[in-house]
């Protein structure tokens, strides 16, 4: 199903006024299809250091999108939100570490370009 197909599926109208319909899980695992997808791209094509993370947060996000989806449509249960949290503070400390590491680079190369800093070397 193209993406311009699921939209006509989402809003109906009713009375000459757009009505949303009822969201389903394979709308939520579209969107998470497509931050994973956009995630990969920014991971292949930047260069830059801070791109990169921008990209391994979009995938992180994607898989938690996920997690909530799977978890609401299977009954309401708490573990893909239980999941989620847990992804969103591995999220948080990866950032963290991430950040102080393209600092210390930025200081030795004065470059955050991943393609300068090929060598472990100060």
């Amino acid at each position: 199903m193209t993406p311009s197909a699921m939209l006509a599926n989402v809003i109906a109208w009713q009375g000459g006024c757009p009505v949303m319909a009822e969201v389903g899980l394979t709308h939520y695992l579209v969107v998470g299809a497509i931050l994973f997808v956009l995630g990969v791209v920014c991971l292949v094509t930047r260069r830059n250091a801070v791109a990169i993370l921008m990209g391994v947060e979009l995938i992180l996000n994607s898989a938690n999108l996920n997690f909530v989806a799977f978890a609401h449509f299977q009954g309401g249960a708490l573990d893909g939100q239980v999941a989620a949290i847990f992804g969103i503070v591995l999220a948080a400390a990866e950032a963290a570490v991430a950040l102080a590491i393209v600092l210390a680079l930025y200081r030795c190369w004065r470059s955050i370009d991943v393609e300068s800093t090929r060598s472990l070397e100060g």
